[in-house]
């Protein structure tokens, strides 16, 4: 697994699932101890400081639920619900043209669009990269920006807050590195 694997592997899932959610637990004690920015790839280690202290699974919960879950939840994670987004059948057609196994669950939910980023970096086929640039150029950045800013807006714990500013910056570095690879 490369360093923008891991970078999507980690901001996926932590959109993706519950705060709470055993597959998370190894990742807040790499947080909570400080170690997730010994194998963070990128210059961001005030932000990884700021998600070290406010990372707490069971106090995120809420504010979790508040902002991603339910049909009123403040800011939808799903792409389609978006002005800009992509469709979710688009999203499947694409992930499943590229041979990824997919589930019931929406295709076009932010961290799952993460998720398939790394699974298509660890696939590193050799047009992989033109995969990766359609999932940032098409489904991804076009919306990405508002969904972002309004999680920052409508976040009440400082984590959802700075892991919006991390992950705009990381899906940044991201694409940067991937018109220039």
């Amino acid at each position: 697994m490369n360093e923008f694997s891991i970078i999507c592997r980690v901001l996926g899932s932590l959109y993706n699932r519950q705060p709470q959610d055993p597959l998370l637990v190894p990742l807040f004690s790499l947080l909570r101890e400080g170690k997730l920015r010994q194998h963070w790839p990128l210059e961001q280690d005030e932000l990884l400081q700021r998600l070290q202290q406010s990372s707490d699974p069971q106090v995120l919960a809420a504010d979790y639920n508040a902002l991603f879950v339910g049909s009123d939840c403040k800011v939808s994670p799903y792409g389609s619900h978006w002005e800009n987004g992509p469709q979710e059948s688009e999203v499947r057609l694409f992930l499943q043209s590229r041979g990824m196994p997919l589930t019931d669950v929406p295709a076009d939910h932010f961290g799952a669009l993460l998720l398939a980023s790394s699974w298509l970096e660890d696939q590193s086929e050799a047009d992989e990269s033109q995969a990766q640039i359609i999932l940032f150029d098409d489904y991804l950045l076009p919306w990405c920006g508002q969904f972002l800013g309004k999680v920052e807006a409508h976040a009440t714990t400082a984590f959802y807050r700075t892991l919006a500013m991390l992950s705009r910056e990381a899906i940044q570095a991201m694409r940067d590195d991937l018109y220039e690879g």
